[in-house]
């Protein structure tokens, strides 16, 4: 019998952190809880975890601290953010601090669950999608499964895990154009509208670090109406 995934829950509310302590005990998982930021942070660094849930707004520490110190002590467990605080510079602060995934309260429990599931099975690959010692390049880019690491030019940048999982997925047809519904079943498994938009927050990242200049794209394209294009020997437009 497969071991029990344990979860830790990070949540100041003692009624959202119980109900998810219920429903995620009651799927079959083992969880651990944290009342504030600095618990959950001090937990995450001295305990081993297959995932976390991480509320934002929180005394003695916020979530974005936490996930950035978290990711800062090479800690690469899955961390899906819970929080009210909804807007797109929300999303985007969630993810430059190393969240892979984003959820605005208040939620369905399901969808929680389905995430939870999609998050871990992305954190286990399969053997043959690819070789963790393999070094991908084409053009000016290289990509390090073994360090979810790109080289650009002679220059070494440090993805996420979900970043990495799209930089993949497009060298892999590097100079063509990708679907969204490809990218999104490739990298989380399932698709609905709410996740194109959590991919275009993703995909801005993952210009941010690889981009020159991140408003003129010389290998991350927009293909109108179809999804993204990589042109790794570098082309404006």
């Amino acid at each position: 019998m497969p071991e029990k995934k344990r979860i830790l829950i990070v949540d100041d509310d003692n009624e959202i952190r119980d109900l998810l302590e219920f429903d995620i005990s009651s799927s079959g998982y083992f969880t651990d809880t944290a009342r504030d930021g600095m618990e959950g942070l001090q937990k995450a660094l001295n305990n081993k975890y297959d995932l976390i849930l991480l509320d934002v707004m929180m005394p003695k520490m916020n979530g974005f601290d936490v996930c950035k110190n978290i990711r800062q002590a090479k800690i690469n467990v899955p961390i899906l953010m819970l929080t009210a605080k909804g807007t797109i510079g929300d999303k985007t602060s969630g993810f430059d601090s190393g969240a892979d995934d984003y959820l605005v309260k208040p939620f369905d429990i399901q969808e929680v669950l389905l995430r939870i599931r999609v998050l871990l099975r992305r954190n286990q690959p399969p053997v043959d999608s690819y070789n963790s010692s393999e070094i991908l390049e084409a053009g000016d880019i290289e990509i390090l499964p073994d360090t979810l690491e790109t080289v650009i030019m002679n220059k070494k940048i440090k993805l996420t895990p979900t970043e990495f999982e799209i930089l993949y997925c497009l060298i892999q047809h590097f100079n063509k154009p990708v679907a969204l519904a490809t990218l999104l079943e490739e990298v989380w498994g399932y698709s609905s509208d709410e996740d194109v938009r959590m991919l275009r927050v993703h995909v801005g990242a993952l210009r941010n670090k690889i981009e020159p200049n991140s408003k003129i794209p010389k290998y991350l394209h927009t293909v109108t109406n179809v999804g993204y294009k990589l042109t790794p020997f570098g082309e404006e437009g």
